[in-house]
């Protein structure tokens, strides 16, 4: 692509000043590269020549398959590349300076009912010391590694509302068995301290105590090494290869767990949703949720309460009899 060398200098600049996560700059990269790739196609050959009028074009047609939601991350990743260009000398103007990003309609995000996620996760009351995604125990093998990686991803998740990037990027170390929480690095590679609850602590501990080191060592002996990929080392999730677990694998370990258990379909991110809604609907503080969450805005968070909201009306509907 003809754009191809100020792409990489822009993601480049990205990693060096604005502290992006990997996955957010690589998201950029495609956002961006796309957009150049069909002004090349529509016969650009310098982006000084770019306009307004060629941006929107871009827009219309890049809004034939895709969503609102992915146009407005794409919209602010092209603005954010001309800006760039602009201000280090690659164009003399900045065309995308008033390109307006779509308007998201304000959607609800999909949560588990606390019951359904007890149907997920299976009861702690039940078993205490085994309560950790009992659905996940689908074979013979109930001890298995990868039983016991995904029972402790699925408690994991509910447990801590992290966001599956943060999930995966965790180590041995970031875990305090002894203070039940967690060290996390979200995005901009903000840190921040998590706590869990007993049914995460029992699933973590089967994990690291007895499925980890299997699933390494049988990684170690398979003659199917991972090439090229991280090396495990450190981390607190893995994959049969024995290289750290990928975000893929970790949501298809949600989703099947919610087809067995029975429950609406949901992704790693839902249960983060869920997670933060039960926490308010039992009372916890708003803030102290948004730190939990590593979200940046209150505002973020504040989107909960309306689920819960929603909830309260509905209980209300049903119970109360001048409804």
């Amino acid at each position: 692509m003809r754009f191809d060398e100020q792409l990489r200098e822009y993601l480049s600049y990205l990693k060096a000043n604005r502290g992006l996560s990997e996955n957010t700059r690589k998201a950029y990269g495609t956002d961006v590269g796309e957009c150049l790739q069909l002004l090349e196609s529509r016969g650009i050959e310098n982006l000084s020549e770019v306009t307004l009028e060629d941006l929107r074009g871009w827009m219309a047609h890049a809004s034939r398959s895709h969503a609102r939601s992915s146009m407005a991350r794409k919209t602010v990743a092209v603005r954010g590349f001309f800006a760039w260009a602009h201000d280090h000398g690659v164009t003399t103007a900045d065309p995308a300076a008033t390109l307006m990003t779509p308007k998201i309609p304000d959607t609800l995000p999909t949560v588990l009912t606390e019951s359904q996620a007890e149907r997920l996760l299976g009861s702690p009351t039940e078993n205490p010391e085994r309560s950790a995604a009992a659905i996940i125990r689908r074979d013979p093998h109930e001890s298995s590694p990868v039983a016991l990686r995904d029972a402790a991803i699925l408690e994991l998740l509910y447990a801590t509302g992290i966001r599956v990037a943060e999930l995966v990027g965790l180590n041995v170390d970031d875990v305090d068995f002894d203070s039940h929480t967690l060290k996390v690095t979200g995005k901009g590679n903000k840190q921040r301290v998590v706590p869990f609850g007993v049914p995460a602590s029992h699933a973590l501990e089967d994990w690291v105590e007895r499925g980890r080191p299997a699933m390494v060592q049988a990684a170690r002996e398979s003659s199917h090494k991972t090439r090229g990929s991280d090396n495990a080392g450190d981390a607190l999730f893995v994959g049969q290869r024995g290289a750290r677990l990928d975000q893929r694998v970790a949501r298809e370990v949600v989703h099947r767990a919610a087809r067995e258990a029975g429950v609406p379909d949901i992704s790693p991110h839902a249960l983060r949703h869920s997670a933060a809604t039960h926490l308010l609907d039992g009372g916890a503080d708003l803030r102290e949720v948004q730190e939990m969450l590593g979200h940046s805005s209150l505002r973020t968070t504040q989107r909960y309460t309306h689920v819960s909201i929603e909830q309260l009306k509905a209980r209300y509907g049903q119970a109360f009899p001048r409804a």
